[in-house]
């Protein structure tokens, strides 16, 4: 049906006019919706500065966690029907923080992100091998009470995520994630597999019903009406999708899936605001040799580092994760967030105009074997 639906679409029209339909899906409506959840949010006042606080602990899984130091540092929003405040920028767990001999750079980093009021952090078993939770653990041992933390299973069935998910609260040093994710399903058929007798959600459903998760969610960046089907199959509290400036030029989850996750009240995450670096004007191309084959490109990137964060905070979205290299880029990123201000439709537009030269490679994720 999905495939269906695609081919029918790429059949009538040219890749102009595709381009053309599918920024001019009902935007109007929906970013006149959006714009006006945005400009509802409750405004931090400026970065915060060192710590002034000591960690608090989480008395008991039923609790939310709280950073004192969030509501002051940028505006925050309502984490969909959880009733938690998220600040509109969060930490992702890629990055530096999946890299092997990187603990004392990774706990500089995350300790400085939640210094600065960042209260969301999100990981997988996945990264790194298991490496991102392990260098987010050992902050967590201390400050898990400060910030809401999410993780996911790649396992489509029920035993193996249940194994994964022993794996990520040993590594992330705590009883209980906030979050349990599906991570990053991409196909009909592993939709099919997670929602069996013997699936994942199976083992979702027996974690938060034991309290070794509060919250269920499912986590893609491939292909929109997947995503679109499992929320519309399964009450979930969450869902990490992948939109940034060049979204709109190619299988849009703007306008396929944000809406609708948006009716359900489910608490939105964006995700792949950058593409690694690679859409920003200041990164420069390494050899092609040195590049994964899937995401290689010779072409620096267009927008810069504020234009991409303002564009996915004026979408609406409760947070916006990013992986972070250095305690500077995190400074930068809580910066351009305590200074935000949401864009207008026109300046939405002019930013989404100017990725158009690097769709493939903002959008290297996506599923490009359409009609194959």
């Amino acid at each position: 049906m999905i495939e269906s639906t695609y081919l029918i679409i790429f059949k009538k029209l040219s890749l102009k006019h595709i381009i053309m339909e599918m920024k001019n899906i009902n935007r109007r409506n929906f970013l006149g919706a959006g714009l006006a959840t945005v400009a509802s949010v409750t405004v931090g006042n400026a970065i915060a500065g060192e710590p002034v606080v000591k960690a608090v602990p989480v008395k008991n899984k039923n609790e939310h966690p709280f950073n004192e130091r969030t509501y002051g540092a940028m505006p925050t929003r309502s984490f969909g029907k959880t009733g938690y405040k998220v600040g509109i920028l969060s930490l992702g767990g890629q990055a530096t923080l999946e890299m092997a001999g990187t603990e004392d750079a990774s706990e500089k980093i995350i300790n400085r992100a939640i210094d600065l009021g960042v209260n969301y952090i999100d990981t997988a078993a996945s990264y790194g091998k298991g490496q991102s939770q392990i260098n987010i653990g050992r902050v967590m041992k201390s400050r898990r009470g400060e910030v809401w933390l999410s993780s996911k299973t790649h396992d489509v069935t029920y035993d193996g995520s249940m194994r994964l998910l022993e794996e990520s609260l040993k590594n992330l040093q705590t009883d209980h994630l906030d979050t349990w994710q599906l991570h990053n399903v991409q196909r009909q058929d592993q939709l099919e597999k997670i929602f069996a007798v013997d699936g994942a959600i199976k083992a979702m459903e027996k974690a938060k019903a034991e309290g070794m998760v509060r919250h269920v969610g499912v986590t893609g960046h491939f292909e929109p009406l997947v995503l679109l089907d499992a929320i519309k199959r399964y009450p979930f509290d969450q869902i990490l999708m992948a939109v940034n400036a060049a979204d709109v030029h190619y299988l849009s989850f703007i306008h396929y899936l944000l809406p609708e996750a948006q009716k359900k009240g489910i608490a939105i995450v964006g995700m792949k605001v950058v593409t690694r670096g690679r859409m920003l004007s200041s990164w420069t191309p390494p050899p092609l040799a040195e590049q994964p084959e899937r995401s290689a490109t010779s072409k620096r990137g267009t927008i810069t580092i504020k234009e991409a964060l303002t564009y996915n905070m004026s979408l609406p979205v409760s947070t916006t994760i990013i992986g972070i290299d250095t305690v500077a880029q995190i400074e930068e990123d809580v910066k351009i967030a305590s200074e935000f201000t949401p864009l207008s439709e026109e300046e939405m537009k002019a930013i989404e105009f100017k990725t158009l030269p690097i769709v493939r490679q903002g959008l290297y994720f996506r599923r490009w074997n359409m009609g194959e």
